[in-house]
């Protein structure tokens, strides 16, 4: 189920690899804004039910299980921890 009022756009480690994940097999698109030498980028994350797609300003990156898109959202500054680090 797709959201009909657009994606929903956080700031990197805004919110956990968990309400991350969990907006994407919503249906929903995510934005996640970053900062990369000193200017904003938006990375573009979306799941189509069996593949995760991070869409970045260089790279799409795939992954065809959760924890592969976890460590992803994670190891790149993405998400917040369990903690909120």
């Amino acid at each position: 189920m797709t959201d009909e009022t657009g994606p929903v756009v956080v700031d990197a480690g805004e919110w956990t690899s968990d309400e991350l994940l969990a907006a994407l097999e919503a249906g929903q698109r995510v934005i996640v804004r970053t900062e990369f030498l000193g200017e904003t980028r938006e990375v573009t994350m979306r799941w189509d039910g069996e593949t995760y797609y991070c869409d970045t300003p260089t790279r799409l990156h795939k992954h065809g299980d959760p924890e592969g898109m976890r460590d992803c959202l994670l190891r790149l500054g993405y998400a917040a921890d369990a903690d909120g680090a």
